[in-house]
C-alpha cells in the first residue's frame, strides 16, 4: 500500500503535501516525492523515510499553488530513486503519482514502446503517465478520461501538466477523499493528511474524477456526467491522529483501547441495555437468514472468528467466515435467505468491497462493521455498525480488532434477543458483563512486566508457535499475525488438539511457543498439549486466566489475566499477545 497527497489552492503546496505525507508513513516508507508545477514539471524524490525527502528540500525554494506527492511501499520494481514516485512522462508534460496496482501495465508498457516510448523505472504507473501523456492534446481531464479506461487494476492518480494550472485526480478501488479548504483542495489517501488543515471532506465513490481547473473545482463520473457531492465534517482532531508522547502510533493505540471500546459502546447501549436502533434488522428480517457470512481480511478475518463463535452460540444462526480475495472465487452460497457481515477498519479494503458488490448482486441483505464514516462498504451496505475507536494509524491494527469483536458481539444479542431466544434479564446480564471489559485491559496495562520479559528472551529467535483451542485459537491467530507484522519473526498459530497430527515435529529445544488458555470446557486438554510441546523442548510463554501450581510446572512465564466471563477473554487475551508483538519489535530496534 501507498499514500498519495495533492494540493491545488493559494497557499503553497510544498508544505501541505509534505505535512500530509509525514501522516500517511504507516502506508509505506521506502520511499517519497513530490512534483511542484512552476513553468515546468519540477520532481523530487528519494529512497528512503520522508526525511530523506525534506533533506533534498531543505535547501531549495521551488514552490507552488500546485503539486502532488507520494510516499511509497515497493510493489513494482525495488525501492530506489528512479522507482520511486512521481513519475513524469518521457516529453517532460505529464506528472503522476498512484496508490494501487495496475494489472495490465505490461501489455500497456509493450504497446507503448513499440510507439517509440522509453521507460527509466520499472513500475507500472510509468505506464499511466505514457498514456496520459499520449492522449494529451492541451486538455487534462481528456487525456486522463481516456487513458484510464484502458487501466485494469486500482488505482487512485494525481496528475498534473506542465501546460495547465490544473490538477486531476481519479479514484478507482484505491482509497482517496477531499478536503475541502476556503482557498483550495487537497485529495489524500486518508484524512490524517487533510485534519491540519480541514475538516470538511468530500468522500468520492469509485469512478469519480476530480477537476480542479483554475478556480473551479468540478467532479465527474466515469462517463463525465457532473455530479453533486455533498461536504461531510470530519469529527477526530489533530490530536487524534498524532502520537500524543508516545514513541509509536502502535503503542498509543493499544493504550486507547479502554477509551475505544467505551466510545464502541456508547451508541450501543442505552439506559444500561441493547439497543442497535436503526443499524441493525427487524426481528422479521432475522428470521429470513438462514446463514450468515462474515468477510473479511487479515485481522478484521481473525476478529470475524470469533464473531462466528458469537452468533451460532447467542443467535444459533450458522456462519461461515471467509477471506474476502477468496469469497468471489469461491461459488458462495449466498442468495436472498443469506446475511452478509463486512468487517472492514477503513471500510476501503478492495477485496471486501468487491465482496459486499457481489453479495448484493446475488440478493444478500448486507452489514458494514467500520470505523470509518461514509467510507465506501458502509455507504453501500444495507446497515453499518460503526466502531467509533477513533482513527488507527498504525499498521498493526490493535484497537479496531478490539472494538470489531465488542461489536459483534453486541449485534449477535441484538439477533439473540429479537429472535426471543433468551430473555431480556439474560441479555441486560451479558450486556452488564461486556461493560466490564474495559477496566479489564486497564489492569493488563497497568501490569506488563512478565511481557516485557519474554520479548526479550523471543526478540533474536528465528521462530515463534503459537497455540490455542476454540476461542483461544482466533486470539492466537492474531497473536501470531502481529507478532511476524511487525518483529519480521517467522511466528505460526495452531489448533493445540492438531500439534500431534504432525506440526509438532516442527518444535525443538527452546522453540517459543506461547499458549493462550481462558476456556474452562478445555482448560485441562490444552494444558496437556502444552505439556506435549514442552517435553520436546519448548519454552512456553502461557497466557491464562489462571495462575496455578500445574501451569508454573510446565512454565516460568504465566500471564495471568484479570477475572471474566469466558466469553469475553478473546477481548482481553489479545492485548498481551499484541503488547509482546509491540515489545518484541522494540527490543529489535524496529520502527
Amino acid at each position: 500500500m501507498c499514500g498519495i497527497v495533492c494540493y491545488k489552492g493559494r497557499d503553497y503546496a510544498k508544505k501541505i503535501i509534505l505535512d500530509g505525507l509525514k501522516k500517511l508513513e504507516y502506508r509505506g516508507y521506502d520511499s517519497a516525492g513530490i512534483a511542484l508545477k512552476n513553468e515546468e514539471i519540477e520532481c523530487f524524490k528519494k529512497s528512503g523515510r520522508i526525511e530523506n525527502l525534506k533533506e533534498i528540500l531543505k535547501d531549495n525554494s521551488v514552490d507552488s499553488h500546485i503539486g502532488i506527492g507520494h510516499i511509497r511501499w515497493a510493489t513494482h520494481g525495488e525501492a530506489n530513486d528512479v522507482n520511486s514516485h512521481p513519475h513524469v512522462s518521457e516529453d517532460q508534460k505529464i506528472a503522476v503519482v498512484h496508490n494501487g496496482i495496475i494489472e495490465n501495465y505490461r501489455q500497456l508498457k509493450e504497446d507503448l514502446i513499440k510507439e517509440g516510448y522509453n521507460f527509466k523505472s520499472e513500475t507500472d504507473t510509468e505506464v499511466i503517465a505514457a498514456l496520459i501523456s499520449k492522449y494529451y492534446d492541451s486538455d487534462l481531464l481528456e487525456a486522463v478520461n481516456k487513458a484510464i479506461k484502458l487501466l485494469e487494476g486500482s488505482f487512485a492518480i494525481g496528475v498534473i501538466a506542465k501546460d495547465e494550472d490544473r490538477l486531476v485526480a481519479v479514484r478507482n478501488q484505491s482509497p482517496l477523499v477531499m478536503g475541502v479548504l476556503e482557498d483550495g483542495h487537497i485529495l489524500a489517501s486518508d484524512i490524517p493528511s487533510l485534519l491540519e488543515y480541514t475538516k470538511d471532506v468530500i468522500y468520492l465513490d469509485e469512478g469519480d474524477i476530480v477537476d480542479l481547473n483554475g478556480k473551479n473545482c468540478t467532479i465527474y463520473d466515469k462517463e463525465l456526467n457532473i455530479l453533486d457531492k455533498k461536504i461531510d465534517r470530519v469529527t477526530w482532531s489533530m490530536e487524534d491522529a498524532t502520537k500524543e508522547g508516545y514513541d509509536h502510533f502502535m503503542i498509543k493505540e493499544i493504550n486507547e483501547q479502554p477509551t475505544a471500546i467505551i466510545d464502541c459502546l456508547r451508541d450501543k447501549i442505552h439506559d444500561r441495555h441493547l439497543d442497535l436502533k436503526d443499524n441493525s434488522f427487524s426481528k422479521e428480517e432475522i428470521e429470513n437468514f438462514k446463514r450468515i457470512y462474515i468477510i473479511a481480511c487479515g485481522t478484521a478475518y481473525n476478529a470475524g472468528m470469533v464473531g462466528k463463535y458469537a452468533f451460532e452460540k447467542f443467535a444459533k444462526i450458522p456462519v461461515i467466515c471467509d477471506i474476502a480475495s477468496e469469497f468471489r472465487y469461491n461459488d458462495p452460497f449466498v442468495d436472498e435467505n443469506t446475511l452478509v457481515i463486512l468487517l472492514s477498519q477503513s471500510g476501503e479494503t478492495a477485496d471486501t468491497l468487491a465482496a459486499l458488490r457481489e453479495s448484493k448482486k446475488n440478493g444478500a441483505k448486507t452489514i458494514a462493521i467500520t470505523n470509518v464514516v461514509g467510507s465506501s462498504i458502509a455507504r453501500e451496505s444495507d446497515k453499518v455498525i460503526y466502531l467509533n475507536a477513533g482513527p488507527e494509524i498504525a499498521v498493526a491494527s490493535t484497537k479496531a480488532y478490539t472494538t470489531q469483536i465488542v461489536s459483534m458481539y453486541t449485534l449477535a444479542l441484538d439477533f439473540c434477543k429479537k429472535l426471543n431466544i433468551k430473555d431480556d434479564k439474560w441479555i441486560d446480564q451479558k450486556i452488564q458483563q461486556l461493560s466490564k471489559v474495559s477496566e479489564k485491559i486497564e489492569e493488563i496495562l497497568k501490569n506488563q512486566d512478565s511481557i516485557k520479559e519474554y520479548a526479550k528472551k523471543i526478540k533474536d529467535k528465528e521462530h515463534v508457535f503459537y497455540i490455542g483451542r476454540l476461542l483461544d485459537f482466533c486470539t492466537v491467530t492474531e497473536g501470531a499475525l502481529k507478532l511476524k507484522e511487525v518483529s519480521y519473526i517467522h511466528c505460526e498459530a495452531f489448533a493445540a488438539g492438531e500439534l500431534k497430527h504432525g506440526t509438532i515435529a516442527l518444535i525443538e529445544e527452546n522453540t517459543p511457543v506461547v499458549s493462550v488458555i481462558t476456556q474452562d470446557n478445555i482448560m485441562d486438554k490444552t494444558i496437556s498439549n502444552i505439556e506435549e510441546v514442552v517435553s520436546r523442548g519448548a519454552d512456553v510463554f502461557i497466557i491464562s486466566k489462571e495462575d496455578n501450581s500445574k501451569l508454573r510446572n510446565i512454565s516460568s512465564f504465566v500471564y495471568k489475566l484479570p477475572e471474566i466471563n469466558d466469553w469475553l477473554y478473546p477481548i482481553l487475551s489479545v492485548v498481551c499477545c499484541q503488547l509482546l508483538a509491540y515489545y518484541t519489535s522494540k527490543e529489535k530496534g524496529l520502527d
